[in-house]
């Protein structure tokens, strides 16, 4: 059996509900993943929610509620429907309070233990419970209104927590030069390519041993260490392993040999060093491959600042799709922003975008193409006759576009790939204001060259569907429906087996409600 292409997203803290910040990374995961099972590859996404933790302990209690009561609530309330409202097609959902993830965590720490890689010692040092993490004095800046006069995080801007703790450490500093060699063996193991600079800038500075312990005289909300039931793991050593403990580790061999190593490894920038750098070394202490890529996509910023609920920047998906449909959500934050770089969210551009890339551009090529087959040849594909040079170029354009947009998909360069895509719907639709099948339509000397012209039109159409179909889902089955009748077939169409001339003449069309309404502006 071929190896699965194994792509996860980080899993998210469900200290509160979802923000678009959190959609944006499910989406960007879910399009890779639909995208190479469209090529023909098994293809499996995994996500899910990261439970333990004294933020989430803090959170719980500030609601009066107990961590688990709450982390139900917000799963199911909150994270598992936020899949729904924007489609993502995940093969699987895990939640660190699992049992599957528990024991074989437990079974993870205790082999790392065995083998000499964890020991017992003490630490003191700046503690941010938003991030669950040790801050260096660079991770720290000075703070501002009511803390003036404090070093803060400068992810979460609040300050820091001095702690003086008697823990378990994982020798994190004797990877140094197993995870440089790594880097110079594998380029693209960090992308884009600013990232990898600063995990290789970080790692060539000196690594320190890392604690993955907590007391329990501290807070206990969190998976045993097997040999001291006295600590609790080190929440984000537990998030961590979710992305083998969900795929058999410990318990289902064949099953992790089939996905494992992950193909592409989604997170933001802000969690790049666990992923890039205590992740892979984990890993190889276990005697485990490392993760073929782990991609750190920018922020999403809202008036200049990165999406927060703290700062009262996050907005919920809904919110968006709710006015324009899950796919406009999907194909404006996958289009807008260059994936790898900081996006700048705003309600008008996304309304400008939706109005004329979609409605006008999309949707409206699709509708009065439909609509011209219909009345002009009863509703049946038209059989072309010799094409012109204006035919090939549409058909050149067509098959550059599926050829460019999987090569920008192999980079992880989602927003490049559908920029060669939309060269197809501006190519279609220059196309058909040049040729004016509805002048043609006037003469029946001109009528084999309105068949052609309305065969190019569909048949540019059916390609444009197999193409986006990992980006706009519910549009492009509407799309397939409409011009081939089975909307199942669409998830069969291999990408790189694409060619011209797939739509049979005399295939009766069907109706096709509007893709993209106008949306009333507000």
């Amino acid at each position: 059996m071929p190896k699965s292409f194994y792509v996860t997203t980080p899993i998210f803290y469900v200290n509160d509900a979802p923000h678009i910040g959190h959609a944006y990374t499910e989406v960007a995961a879910d399009v890779i993943t639909r995208w190479h099972r469209q090529r023909g590859e098994g293809a499996f996404l995994l996500t899910g929610t990261d439970e333990h933790g004294e933020k989430v302990l803090r959170t719980a209690i500030g609601n009066n509620s107990d961590p688990k009561s709450w982390t139900d609530r917000l799963v199911n309330d909150s994270w598992l429907p936020l899949l729904e409202t924007i489609d993502i097609a995940n093969q699987d959902f895990i939640r660190t309070t699992e049992e599957r993830h528990k024991v074989a965590v437990q079974k993870f720490l205790q082999q790392l233990y065995d083998a000499g890689y964890i020991y017992q010692g003490s630490f003191q040092g700046n503690y941010c419970v938003g991030c669950e993490e040790y801050k260096n004095e660079s991770d720290l800046i000075d703070g501002s209104g009511e803390f003036a006069g404090q070093r803060v995080c400068a992810i979460h801007s609040k300050p820091v927590e001095q702690l003086n703790e008697t823990n378990y450490f994982f020798k994190l500093s004797e990877f140094q030069k197993p995870l440089l060699d790594l880097y110079e063996k594998n380029p693209t193991f960090v992308q884009p390519e600013s990232a990898r600079n600063e995990v290789v800038s970080f790692v060539r500075s000196g690594l320190s041993d890392l604690s993955i312990s907590r007391s329990k005289e501290r807070f206990d909300w969190g998976i045993d260490i097997p040999w001291d039931t006295s600590h609790i793991t080190y929440v984000w050593f537990d998030a961590l392993l979710n992305y083998i403990t969900a795929i058999g580790f410990g318990a289902d061999q064949q099953k992790l040999e089939n996905l494992w190593p992950a193909d592409v490894q989604v997170v933001g920038k802000d969690i790049l060093r666990f992923h890039a750098v205590i992740w892979p070394a984990m890993l190889m202490a276990a005697g485990l491959e490392p993760p073929k890529q782990v991609f750190g996509h920018g922020w999403l910023l809202v008036g200049g600042e990165k999406m927060s609920k703290s700062k009262l920047t996050g907005i919920a998906p809904n919110e968006i799709t709710d006015v324009f449909g899950s796919d406009a959500f999907r194909y404006y934050f996958m289009k807008a922003i260059g994936f790898g770089s900081d996006g700048s969210f705003s309600w008008e551009d996304l309304s400008a975008r939706y109005t004329a890339e979609l409605a006008n551009g999309f949707g409206n090529l699709a509708s009065r193409t439909i609509a011209m087959v219909t009345r002009y040849f009863d509703g049946e594909i038209p059989a072309p006759s010799q094409p012109s040079d204006a035919d090939n170029q549409v058909q050149s354009v067509a098959l550059a576009a599926a050829k460019d947009a999987d090569a920008a998909m192999q980079r992880v360069a989602i927003h490049e790939a559908i920029a060669k895509i939309w060269t197809l719907v501006d190519e279609l639709n220059n196309y058909i204001t040049v040729q004016e099948p509805w002048v043609l339509a006037k003469s029946d000397e001109t009528r084999e060259r309105l068949a052609t012209v309305l065969y190019t039109a569909a048949e540019g159409l059916r390609i444009l569907a197999v193409l986006l179909a990992s980006v706009m889902p519910q549009a492009t089955e509407k799309l397939w429906q409409a011009l081939v009748g089975n909307a199942a077939e669409l998830a069969d169409q291999k990408i790189t087996e694409l060619s011209w001339g797939g739509l049979e003449s005399g295939t009766k069309v069907g109706e096709l409600e509007a893709l993209f309404p106008r949306v009333e502006e507000k």
